[in-house]
């Protein structure tokens, strides 16, 4: 069991290497973009700890078959838990409203043909070599050749001075490159924007053309800018003068012939013919008239709201006409694969290619290359846009890709990807370093070689509507909303429109215009979702999952937020379904680095929450006071220290939370009345926290000051050491 058997430094240890890197462990995560991925290890070590015979180190590197077991996720989002039990046999039914994820986990789970998916992407290529291959070619500077191939287009936003109506640059900086990985720094003239390489950044001189100084720093800053022509003060954006203009300004390039005898990057300002060739792209898409570039309106969000306030009303808008008439050509080549599974897949690559073949992606221009629009989990509106090359660029002599955001890199990376799924590995570290170790005889699909052998069953439905019958499932395993999260449904919209053109004749997933749904469990100001509205709509889940799992089977499910009151739902949710919080449990779940929690403060450790209808609980996790808890949490700090994870003040506070969470609703569960209304159960649960003396109270515990005196209050029922045979016994429940 769980409880038992889960060992938290050897999956710590495990979560945390596989979150800085993802796909090198799981890389069937590549198969499309999805949000918030829990690691693979983390639900593979939970699945082996409930359901195997023998300890998790020892059989976490063999192979594991579990026929004949029925495992649920009512929030399968990315899929990892479903991913996880189908590979080690398990039959699988997974839910989700969205249909994007719906999707995604039926793209990850089916059976592919590598060999016929190899052929159809290879002619993909080459017939968009032939048709749009022109406009992602320029003159090299250095011998000449006119055909080499652009990495990324850099463009600046435009604007129109409110004062004498000229034209001019948003430039926040003139730093197109910093010395990190070329070997000098490379600055944009401010007066006639040629590109001038140079040592020291902090005093570049003057450009090596018009002999104008180079500076840093750019005149847009705070959504101001000066005009340079009238020394007007312009504000931006203006979502009255529509969609923001832009203009190319820099590329970025790739010559196979000078690259051997070439130190860093190539890097060039436009010439006359690279800017005709963006105006023969523009021709050729108004002749063409467009079959599957979408037009539809982007609705008011959280997220949307600021494109609104760039001026952008349709998802059409977020594109220039290059990449709009590449993705065309793209989506009618696929429309016209007759196999189904093969046309799907190449569906599926152009939404993830979506990411990064739209004028929201920026250039690093440190690392340099190209960030996705979903880098950050939103829709950031910065100065300088990257366009990368549509096609992608393959290095003939490495066999690897040069540059990102292509065909040839979503292709490479989504072949890996449904590779590791006929044959999964595990990478072991050690100290010889890192082994890739085969997992033989394990495997992810709905059949392998021809042969049926898995039951899988993928719903767009909400699961507290589901029909599943009562004592059916043998574990519930999954990674439920966060109230307050990324709005995954307005950002996912951004696909959804281009793939509902392309497949949604065939999926009735895809029959509505949008993948929001009121029923949807995040904060959304917008639709007016509030705590209630989350706690109700996760109550119903957790009591459908209730009933439909055999009598002491686990529900588990993973959690964590930066407010305690966020977790009040999932203890309603939990109370409301008859379960015990039975463990709470530490893992990593984040990467301290991504870029949209940097710097944030927020934990990367989730509590993994472990919840049945009967059981036993060790006596010793039944802390009566805030320094109890305390106790508990600092020997979870231990158990993840020995796994390699230095937890940070933000961690000790989530994992405190899941114990008081696991203590409200052991103490709470035998008087529960689940027939009060939402707002009086959510309060039932504050009210006990708040008795208690919650966080405050277990950090002063954790920081060494001495507990606060008095009698202590009957926050649970106690039950005495004695009648359980002392210390380490289990309590019933």
């Amino acid at each position: 069991m769980i409880e038992r058997d889960f060992d938290i430094p050897f999956i710590a240890n495990l979560a945390l290497r596989e979150k800085q890197i993802q796909q090198n462990y799981r890389p069937v995560i590549a198969v499309h973009k999805w949000f918030a991925r829990r690691p693979g290890t983390l639900f593979r070590g939970l699945i082996l700890s409930e359901f195997g015979s023998k300890p998790l180190r020892e059989i976490f590197y063999g192979s594991n078959n579990f026929p004949g077991l029925r495992i649920a996720d009512p929030f399968m989002g990315g899929g990892t838990p479903l991913l996880e039990a189908n590979r080690v046999g398990c039959d699988v039914i997974g839910f989700d409203i969205n249909p994007m994820s719906y999707w995604i986990v039926k793209q990850e789970i089916e059976h592919l043909d590598l060999k016929a998916y190899d052929e159809a992407a290879e002619e993909l290529k080459l017939s968009l070599e032939k048709d749009i291959g022109r406009f992602y070619r320029t003159r090299c500077t250095i011998c000449g050749d006119t055909g080499a191939h652009v990495k990324y287009f850099l463009w600046v936003k435009v604007k129109d001075c409110s004062g004498c109506g000229k034209s001019f640059d948003l430039f926040p900086g003139y730093l197109l490159s910093a010395d990190v990985r070329h070997p000098k720094n490379v600055f944009v003239c401010p007066s006639c924007g040629e590109l001038s390489e140079v040592a020291d950044r902090s005093k570049p001189g003057k450009c090596g053309s018009c002999s104008s100084r180079l500076i840093e720093a750019g005149p847009a800053h705070r959504s101001h800018c000066e005009c340079p022509h009238c020394k007007t003060v312009n504000s931006f954006p203006s979502p009255k003068s529509g969609p923001p203009q832009h203009r190319l300004f820099a590329i970025e390039y790739h010559c196979s012939k000078c690259k051997d005898k070439h130190r860093g990057r190539f890097f060039k300002k436009p010439d006359e013919k690279d800017l005709s060739r963006y105006e023969e792209a523009e021709t050729g898409l108004e002749a063409i008239r467009p079959a599957f570039v979408p037009r539809d309106k982007i609705p008011k969000g959280d997220e949307t709201d600021r494109l609104h306030r760039w001026g952008y009303k349709r998802y059409s808008e977020m594109f220039n006409s290059r990449q709009l008439l590449g993705l065309e050509m793209s989506a009618r080549a696929i429309s016209s694969i007759s196999d189904d599974r093969i046309r799907n897949a190449l569906a599926t690559n152009l939404s993830d290619l979506l990411r990064y073949q739209n004028m929201l992606c920026r250039y690093d221009s440190v690392v340099l290359k190209s960030l996705d629009i979903f880098s950050v989990h939103g829709f950031p509106v910065g100065l300088v846009q990257c366009e990368s090359n549509l096609l992608g660029i393959m290095d003939a002599k490495k066999k690897i890709c040069v540059g990102s955001g292509g065909w040839a890199n979503i292709i490479e990376k989504f072949r890996k990807a449904k590779a590791y799924c006929d044959d999964p590995f595990e990478v072991r570290h050690n100290k010889q370093g890192k082994e890739i170790v085969p997992i033989n005889n394990e495997w992810i699909g709905d059949r392998l070689n021809g042969s049926v052998l898995r039951g899988i069953d993928i719903r767009c439905a909400d699961a507290a509507a589901t029909d599943l019958n009562a004592a059916s499932l043998d574990a519930v395993f999954t990674d439920p909303p966060y109230f307050g999260n990324v709005q995954y449904a307005e950002l996912m919209d951004f696909c959804y429109v281009w793939l509902r053109r392309l497949v949604g004749k065939s999926s009735p997933a895809f029959a509505m215009a949008s993948t929001r749904n009121p029923d949807e469990l995040t904060g959304n100001e917008n639709m007016g979702r509030d705590l209630g509205h989350f706690t109700e709509g996760l109550s119903r889940v957790f009591r459908r999952m209730g009933k439909a799992l055999k009598t002491g089977r686990p529900l588990v499910f993973t959690y964590h937020h930066n407010d305690i009151r966020a977790y009040i739902p999932i203890a309603v949710a939990m109370l409301d379904a008859k379960l015990t919080c039975s463990a709470s449990l530490p893992s990593p779940a984040e990467m301290g680095a991504s870029i949209h929690i940097s710097g944030t403060g927020s934990s990367i450790i989730d509590t993994v929450f472990v919840c049945r209808s009967t059981g036993v609980v060790p006596r010793q996790w039944l802390a009566d006071t805030p320094a109890g808890v305390a106790r508990l949490v600092k020997a979870d700090i231990a158990k993840l220290e020995q796994g390699g994870v230095a937890p940070s003040q933000g961690d000790m506070r989530c994992v405190a939370y899941g114990h008081l969470i696991r203590l409200a609703v052991w103490s709470l569960r035998k008087e529960w009345d689940k027939g009060k209304g939402t707002e009086e159960r959510i309060a039932a649960v504050e009210k006990w926290l708040e008795r208690f003396g919650g966080w405050a109270k277990v950090s002063k515990n954790l920081n060494g000051a001495k507990p606060a005196g008095g009698k202590k209050e009957p926050l649970m029922v106690r039950e005495k050491a004695a009648a359980y045979g002392g210390k380490y016994a289990e309590v019933s429940f």
